[in-house]
Order: C-alpha cells, then structure tokens, then sequence
C-alpha cells in the first residue's frame, strides 16, 4: 500500500490511534524558545544594530546601514511590471476577488436607546499599523501577501508594513509585485523571529506595529507568540492540513492529488483521508501509487504522506462528521454527493470546500475566502483570518440625570455586595445621594 497510517474506526482504540496521530509536532521545543527569546531581547534592546547582525549571520547579506533593508515604492511597482502579463493579470484577478469577500466582512459602528433612554452601542475601528511576515527564501508567497494585506485595507488599516527574508540579498519579483497590487507602505528586506521582534518593539528605522499577522517557520510561530501581548497576532500556526472525506462518488484521482496538494508544502504537512468503505481507500491508495512518481515534490510528498498521513476508515458519513470535528482541520474537503447534506453537521473547521469541483487550492490562490487558518485543531476556536482581525470595537454607553437612575440604583446594590464602596458611591452621586 502507499505508506500511509490506516485507521478504523471500529478497532476499540481507535481514539487513542487518532490523537496520536494528531499530537505529533504541537510542541515548539524549549531549545527554540529560548533560542528566539534570545534574539527578541537583543532586538528590543540594541534595534537596528541587532537587526543588521542577525541579518548578516542568517540571510549571508553584508549590509550595513539599516536604511538599506527598506525597499523603495518604486522597486515595488517596478516587479509589477517586470512580471510575465499573465502572471500579473492573474494577480490582479485574485486581488479582485479576495478585495470583494472580504468586503462583506465589514463591520459597522451601531447604537441604540433602551427602555430607560441610555444610548448603548458600539464604535468600530481600524487599527493605526499592521505588520506582514511574508516567507521567503525556498519559496515565494506572493499568495501571503494578497491574503494577509488586502483584508487590512478594506478594514481601512492606516498604514500596511511588509517583511520579507532576502536570503544573499535577493527577493522575489512576483512578492513584491503582490506586495504592489494588495497596497503595501512599506517592504523590508528581513526574516525570521529578528523581523518579529522589529515589528513588536520597534527600531530606529522599522516602525512598531499594533498587530503582527503571516505565516512563518518554527522561529517564527515561536516569535509571535513570545511577543503576543506586546502587539497582537492573528495565530500561531502550526504545518499545513487537509481532511477530504469521501464516499466514492467522485474520482480518486482528483482526490490522490488534493492530498498531494497539501503533502507538497512541506515534510511536516498532514494529508488525511476519511472514507466511507474499503473500496474508497483501496481506490485513493491506487491512485496515489500511481501518480505520486510523476510528482515534481514526489520526495517531500512522500515524507509527509507517510509520517503525517492517514487513511481512515469510518463506517457512514455521519461518523465522518464525528471523526472531522474531532480532527478540526485547516482544510475540509467534502468530496461527497451531497456536501450541503453533510455540513450541518461540521462544527470545526477553517475553511469548508463543498463538493468534487471546490477544490482547496482555489481557495488558497484566489477564490476569495482567506487562506490564513487555524492549524493543531485550533479550529475549535479560532477562524480565518479576515476584515474583524483588523477593526477593534470599542463599547459606547451614554446617559443622562434621569435615564441613569434606575442602573445607578443597580451598580450600587452590585459594587457594595463586592465591597468596593467608591464604586457604589461613584454611581451614587448620580443621583444626588452623597450621604453614604
């Protein structure tokens, strides 16, 4: 067979099968951690100095000014018009269409009088600054860029600060043309937990931000979340995952390919398969074998198949569900007959693809919804990243002398039982008492 592991739901330790499955690699490692609280330390307390040096050992760059780490607006514009047209016109294309999802997630300010006319309501607002981590160096991302920078614009985010690793001083034409396209300020050429740390405290020359969002390394999943609290974050995230639940009525290749899909990214990624009969896995095995040697990545999808994999089997779909929101993954593919039949019953998941024809990778490039997502079963209680991760809502109350009496009357009676008199007496002299 293919190498992956296979699970049946019916074998009595099944569960304990499946969270170990689903346990490997959660852990940072305590080396990593300190390791990277090292750099953000030396950062936040020497700036630039640290950045230059950090820069200089781990992306081989001899810079020595840290103006020369800033790219200019015009190197930006420049990549957009040096990329191939069809590659620029597709940029555009998923621009379009991810600026108009994410329109639809905008919240609004609203207000209203209750009974006793207090005006109660809430104030939406962008945040100032945003940092980008963009990943570079064995590959480019211009994909991050539009996912991560365009939702912080149609939030109407002040000012969009990008980093980027220039790994020998090189960075890729198509991520700063996205960078271009999505509306970025400003590009810095650096990486790895320093340009987190950059981003977090600030430095002589790199901007402190309020929010740090992007996809990173170990490093830098370990960065963000030292420095969470600091400024805020979208996740930490974990390798990429997929589930593609199947009930053979679609073809095992497209599936083999899907799991591929994820598998490709790198050794660390999970692909997992939940059927419904034998014959299904039988079928998807096949497949795999036979399309897997023609594969560009055949080698690190092979390595993430096998270490990270699984082929479960579950006896219907209504125990897929179970099995799904058990897992809670980044991805879910219902690659069934009936998807709109089965989604009531999932609860946990980032991004939801219905049907043989959504396939995850439109949703990774330019379909619309974001593909920033909760990975480890984070999905259990966090989302994709969008348009609210950009806005902050601020409560509003207002009153006056006789709408506020009869809550004046009840936060008193609540702040004495809890013993904090200036409490009681602060909404007392609202209404003329000052006696107690």
């Amino acid at each position: 067979m293919t190498g992956l592991k296979f699970i049946n739901s019916a074998d009595r330790d099944f569960r304990e099968q499946l969270d170990a499955l689903l346990s490997a690699n959660e852990q940072l490692g305590a080396d990593i951690t300190a390791t990277v609280g090292a750099i953000l330390e030396d950062v936040r307390t020497r700036g630039d100095a640290a950045v230059l040096d950090y820069t200089r050992r781990f992306d081989g760059r001899e810079v020595t000014a840290a103006a020369e780490l800033e790219l200019d607006a015009g190197a930006l514009k420049k990549a957009a018009g040096d990329v191939p047209p069809d590659l620029h016109a597709a940029l555009e294309d998923a621009a379009v269409r991810i600026r108009a999802y994410h329109e639809h997630q905008v919240q609004e300010s609203w207000s209203y009088e209750d009974a006793d006319g207090i005006r109660l309501g809430q104030q939406v607002t962008p945040l100032d600054r945003v940092g980008v981590y963009v990943p570079g160096g064995k590959a480019a991302y211009p994909s991050t860029v539009l996912m991560n920078v365009i939702p912080a614009r149609v939030a109407g985010v002040k000012e969009v600060v990008m980093v980027v690793p220039a790994p020998g001083g090189e960075v890729n034409a198509t991520v700063l043309a996205a960078a271009h396209i999505a509306g970025v300020d400003r590009v810095f050429t650096i990486g790895g937990a320093q340009a987190v740390g950059a981003l977090a405290f600030g430095t002589e020359t790199v901007p402190a931000v309020d929010k740090i969002v992007g996809p990173g390394n170990k490093y830098v999943a370990a960065a963000k979340r030292l420095v969470f609290g600091i400024v805020g974050i979208d996740m930490v995230a974990g390798p990429s995952e997929v589930v593609v639940v199947s009930d053979g009525s679609g073809d095992p290749d497209w599936t083999a390919m899907d799991l591929f899909a994820q598998a490709e990214h790198d050794q660390d990624a999970r692909s997992i398969l939940v059927a419904t009969s034998d014959k299904v896995i039988n079928a998807v095995s096949g497949s795999i074998e036979k399309l897997l040697p023609d594969m560009e990545r055949a080698d690190i999808i092979r390595s993430a198949l096998e270490n990270n994999g699984a082929l479960i089997r579950v006896k219907d779909l209504a125990e897929a569900a179970q099995v799904v929101n058990i897992i809670a993954p980044e991805h879910l593919e219902l690659a069934v007959a009936d998807p709109d039949a089965l989604l009531p019953a999932i609860r946990h998941a980032g991004a939801i693809f219905l049907g043989h024809w959504a396939a995850e990778a439109m949703g990774d490039y330019c379909a619309g919804p974001n593909h920033v997502l909760p990975t480890a079963r984070t999905a259990r209680f966090s989302s994709a990243l969008g348009v609210y991760d950009f806005q902050k809502r601020s409560t509003v109350l207002g009153a006056g002398r006789k709408s506020i009496a009869a809550v004046a009357k009840t936060a008193a009676v609540l702040a004495r039982s809890e013993g904090l008199t200036a409490h009681a007496r602060s909404a007392e002299y609202r209404l003329g008492d000052t006696k107690k």
